[in-house]
């Protein structure tokens, strides 16, 4: 009965460190991959500019946004050349967005 009770006990203490571990991203929306992803970018002379209250300009080449799953091989070969985003006034948003996965 000793024996019983003791072996129920370690199994009770262990199986914490048995468990199957859970990888998770720091942020909950973030990416996830399955395979082999290759990110080929390149941007010259891009201009963002955003001028007013709540405004958001941005020249985006090559990136995988948050939210976004991936299975299998990727590849990603992006290219911008004297691109420009200009947001002005109030809450706009202008981008120019070369080999972009995901969302906002």
């Amino acid at each position: 009965m000793r024996l019983i009770t003791l072996l129920l006990a370690s199994l009770f203490v262990a199986s914490p460190v048995l468990a199957q571990q859970t990888q998770r991203s720091s942020n909950p929306q973030g990416v996830q991959i399955q395979g082999n992803t290759e990110i080929k970018a390149k941007q010259e002379n891009s201009t963002a500019v955003s001028v007013g209250e709540g405004n958001t300009a941005r020249n985006t080449a090559g990136a995988i946004r948050g939210g976004t799953q991936i299975q299998g091989n990727t590849k990603i070969n992006a290219s911008q050349k004297n691109s420009t985003a200009v947001a002005k006034g109030k809450g706009n948003k202008a981008s120019n967005e070369a080999g972009v996965i995901g969302g906002e």
